[in-house]
């Protein structure tokens, strides 16, 4: 039997009553958007029509040996858990390898369990119970290549302009991309498309030979921001995984030409990751949004 994206919301909803049991202490686990709960709620009431485009939070997690700590990144669409989430897991006290690492054998042990299933609970238990291997790892190519930190690497930001993102397999071909390159950032949907990538600047150059080739008119590299670093460049990163985003849309949904995102919303996401001039260069016009 087919789930309702209502009964999808009304899970979310549970299994964050459950996390916040497991983590009662203020700062343990911090929402990207501090009203998207409550949105929610109003939702479900029929209070409030419009929904935020996913659940975006960030955990805490403790470790016991060795005495860290790891942040895991959970970004859930509408249809969780009829649908997978995205989680990434970060920790200063990684090197990027073993942190690759960690996210692969996290990816491999989220996809074992039950389809369909709720599993951020398991994946935060999951990260306590195996991740110790992965730090021990760590710490140990430290010791013995101590100059492996100080090597230099160029931190590349694409913003990528398209008249339209609209096909599934368009969109399934950009994220499995973005996700086998191991980069960052987001891809809204509609008219106009926008996709943003950020990570190692030959990751990010593979992702546009990739997704251009071999014949995707209508659409061009606006922008790039380019920065050399020491180290994996973790810190510079805007966006905690590759994004699905979606706002309400305006005009006719039965025709596919008139679906034109809702370039408001879409500004106050680029305030929320420090990147209100992107507005500009992507549109022509500086980004204003409403009094109302």
């Amino acid at each position: 039997m087919a789930i309702t994206m209502k009964e999808c919301l009304e899970l979310q909803l549970l299994e964050m009553e459950m996390l916040f049991s497991m983590f009662p202490n203020k700062g343990e686990i911090s929402l990207q958007d501090k009203n998207a709960l409550t949105y929610v709620q109003m939702y479900l009431k029929n209070i409030k029509e419009g929904l935020p485009p996913r659940i975006e939070y960030s955990i805490s997690v403790d470790i016991d040996e060795p005495k860290v700590k790891v942040d895991l990144h959970v970004s859930l669409p509408h249809s969780y858990p009829h649908s997978a989430p995205q989680l990434f897991a970060r920790s200063e006290a990684l090197n990027r390898q073993n942190q690759l690492q960690l996210n692969k054998h996290l990816t491999s042990h989220i996809s074992s369990l039950d389809s369909g299933e709720l599993c951020v609970c398991a994946a935060v238990q999951w990260v306590r119970d195996n991740s110790a291997s992965d730090f021990q790892n760590s710490d140990v190519s430290s010791e013995t290549s101590p100059k492996e930190k100080a090597v230099k690497i160029i931190f590349h930001r694409m913003w990528i302009y398209s008249h339209h993102i609209y096909r599934q397999e368009l969109k399934k071909k950009i994220f499995d991309c973005a996700k086998q390159l191991n980069l960052t950032g987001f891809c809204l949907t509609g008219k106009p498309g926008i996709i943003c990538v950020e990570g190692l600047k030959e990751n990010a150059e593979e992702f546009w030979h990739v997704i251009r080739y071999p014949n995707w008119k209508h659409i061009s590299c606006k922008h790039v921001e380019s920065m050399e670093t020491e180290g994996n460049g973790e810190k510079l990163h805007l966006f905690h995984t590759f994004e699905d985003l979606q706002f309400q849309a305006h005009g006719d949904y039965g025709l596919r030409n008139d679906y034109h995102m809702d370039l408001g919303q879409f500004l106050e996401f680029l305030k929320q990751h420090q990147s209100e001039h992107i507005f500009q260069l992507l549109f022509g016009v500086e980004g204003k949004q409403s009094d109302n």
